[in-house]
């Protein structure tokens, strides 16, 4: 069972990072099931799922979160 195992988490690997990374993954998928049996096909989205940048919401904090609530009146 292990060597079933092996080879299909090697294939999705580029898919795997694309996850882990934050990526949204329906496309990357969707490519690595239909070309991802040829060499440059999973190269290509290997390189692409290591490559782009997830983007991140940046949100800002008030400080009444950090400092207690009389820490401003001393």
């Amino acid at each position: 069972m292990l060597f079933l195992i092996l080879p299909a988490l090697l294939y999705f690997l580029p898919t795997l990072i694309a996850a882990h990374r934050g990526h949204g993954i329906a496309l990357i998928l969707l490519l690595n099931l239909f070309f991802g049996w040829t060499v440059i096909g999973w190269f290509i989205m290997l390189v692409w799922a290591l490559a782009s940048c997830p983007y991140y919401r940046v949100v800002a904090v008030p400080a009444a979160y950090y400092y207690p609530p009389n820490y401003w009146r001393r």
